[in-house]
């Protein structure tokens, strides 16, 4: 069986292609720039099948991430992924952005923290450690203060290495808080990697976890500035109707 995988939730866009009965990667297509996914993402899928001399009949499943990220991108995967699985008839497995993340810290002796700014010092994160094949979650995915979130970490008294492209902004706070306990990953390690996200669903597929439904939604951690704005309107109202 052959897995599509695909992320778009970040300024990262990447495509994979899995196989599951030799537990190779096929083909991976990987970008970080300020582009358009909608624009770029089906293209980039016909050329990476092509290459790979498959078609869309060869693939036994799909992979997507489901967030968080730019609630746009997220969108753009989502969707395509859905519609995908519901034209072919394939399975379709979703991992969070963040656990597709911290596998590139596999490797590290330690705890294992993937973040994605969420502004206003805010980020998006989780904080994860080896456990067998597993990222096992130490501290939940959630949307928090970075001044809140560091001390957490730091009572952990374990080696860090955090990950992601966002780190940098963030890197002064860290080591004023973590000192020594601190690493930082190479270039090649901050960006996720669709391949570690085709494995992740590989794994599921093998557990027989059950794909998502046709209901299946983003998990964003957090709620858009359009669903914010309308319960502000609508708390507003309420008001005026007391």
């Amino acid at each position: 069986m052959k897995i599509l995988a695909m992320d778009t939730s970040t300024l990262v866009m990447g495509l994979a292609v899995i196989d599951g009965e030799t537990s190779r990667v096929l083909g991976e297509v990987t970008t970080n720039l300020h582009k358009n996914h909608s624009v770029r993402l089906m293209p980039a899928l016909s050329q990476l099948l092509t290459d790979l001399d498959l078609t869309l009949d060869d693939l036994g499943a799909l992979a997507v991430t489901s967030g968080p990220g730019s609630y746009t991108g997220i969108r753009i995967g989502v969707t395509t992924a859905k519609t995908m699985a519901w034209a072919r008839q394939l399975p379709l497995y979703s991992e969070s952005s963040l656990t597709v993340l911290a596998m590139n810290g596999y490797w590290f002796e330690g705890v294992v923290v993937p973040l994605f700014d969420a502004r206003r010092q805010r980020v998006y994160s989780g904080t994860y450690q080896r456990e067998g094949e597993q990222m096992k979650e130490m501290i939940p995915q959630q949307v928090i203060e970075l001044d809140t979130y560091l001390p957490m970490i730091k009572e952990l008294n374990q080696p860090v290495l955090f990950l992601g492209d966002d780190v940098s902004k963030f890197t002064e706070s860290i080591q004023e808080v973590l000192g020594e306990q601190a690493r930082f990953a190479t270039p090649a390690e901050q960006i996720p990697r669709p391949s570690q996200l085709g494995f992740l669903a590989l794994q599921k597929w093998k557990h027989h976890q059950p794909a998502e439904q046709a209901d299946f939604t983003p998990n964003y951690l957090q709620m858009t500035q359009a669903e914010t704005n309308w319960l502000k309107k609508q708390r507003s109202g309420e008001n005026r109707d007391d």
